[in-house]
C-alpha cells in the first residue's frame, strides 16, 4: 500500500502521464521510478489506459518513430520496411536475431533512412558509430547491407554480454557497453538512453505481435 500510494503521488505531481500506461517502482531511498513500458525487472504495471481508436483511412500513411529523445520525431514510409523486409529477414537469420528485434532498431535508429547521420557520427539503417563499423570490418557504412549486418552482429554481442537482457542490450546500444558496465549493469541515467531504450521496446513488442 506504501509502495503504491507513493507511486499514486509521484503520477499526480509529474506532467504528461495522463493518457498513458505506467510502470513504476518506489526504489531503497523512498524515490518513485515511473516509465511507460517496464525498464528491468523491478517495474511493475501501476497504471493502465486502453488503447486509442484507429486513425481514419488515410491518415495512416506515415508511421511515427523517435531518435535520439522524445522531442526529435522522425517519420517513415512503411513502404521502405517493406523494402527492406527482405535484407532484415535474411540478416535475422544469419545472426540468430528476431527480425521484429532489428526492424525495431532500425526504426528508433534511422527510420529506415540508409543515408541518415547525427549529430555524434552515427551513420546508416543501423547508425553505426565508425568505431563500431571498423571493428565489425563494415567497409562501406552507407551500403544498407553491410551497415545492418554490421549493426545485427554488435546487436547479438551485447545480448550475450548481457546474458540476453535486452533492455541492457539496447542500453549499450545506445551509449557502450562500457557504460552500462560502469553504472553496475544499469540502464545509465542519461535522458536520451532512457528515453531509447522503451521507445525501441515498444516498437519490438508492437512487431512481434502476430
Amino acid at each position: 500500500m506504501i509502495l503504491r500510494n507513493a507511486l499514486l503521488v509521484a503520477v499526480l505531481l509529474a506532467p504528461g502521464w495522463a493518457r498513458a500506461d505506467i510502470y513504476g517502482f518506489v526504489d531503497e531511498n523512498g524515490v518513485a521510478h515511473l516509465a511507460s513500458t517496464p525498464l528491468d525487472h523491478r517495474y511493475f504495471l501501476f497504471k493502465k489506459e486502453p488503447l486509442p481508436a484507429s486513425p481514419p483511412a488515410g491518415q495512416a500513411g506515415i508511421a511515427t518513430a523517435t531518435m535520439l529523445g522524445p522531442q526529435n520525431a522522425i517519420g517513415f514510409n512503411p513502404e521502405d520496411r517493406r523494402r527492406y523486409a527482405p535484407l532484415v529477414a535474411m540478416v535475422a537469420r544469419e545472426q540468430r536475431l528476431e527480425p521484429a528485434l532489428l526492424h525495431a532498431v532500425i526504426t528508433v535508429e534511422s527510420g529506415y533512412n540508409p543515408s541518415a547521420r547525427s549529430p555524434k557520427g552515427a551513420a546508416g539503417l543501423m547508425q553505426l558509430m565508425p568505431e563500431t563499423a571498423r571493428r565489425y570490418e563494415v567497409e562501406n557504412i552507407w551500403d544498407p547491407g553491410q551497415n545492418l549486418r554490421g549493426g545485427a552482429r554488435y546487436l547479438r554481442d551485447l545480448l550475450a554480454t548481457f546474458n540476453d537482457d535486452l533492455s541492457l542490450a539496447l542500453a549499450a546500444y545506445n551509449a557502450g557497453e562500457n557504460t552500462v558496465a560502469q553504472y553496475g549493469n544499469r540502464i545509465p541515467p542519461y535522458p536520451e538512453t532512457q528515453s531509447y531504450v522503451p521507445r525501441v521496446l515498444q516498437q519490438y513488442r508492437a512487431l512481434s505481435r502476430p
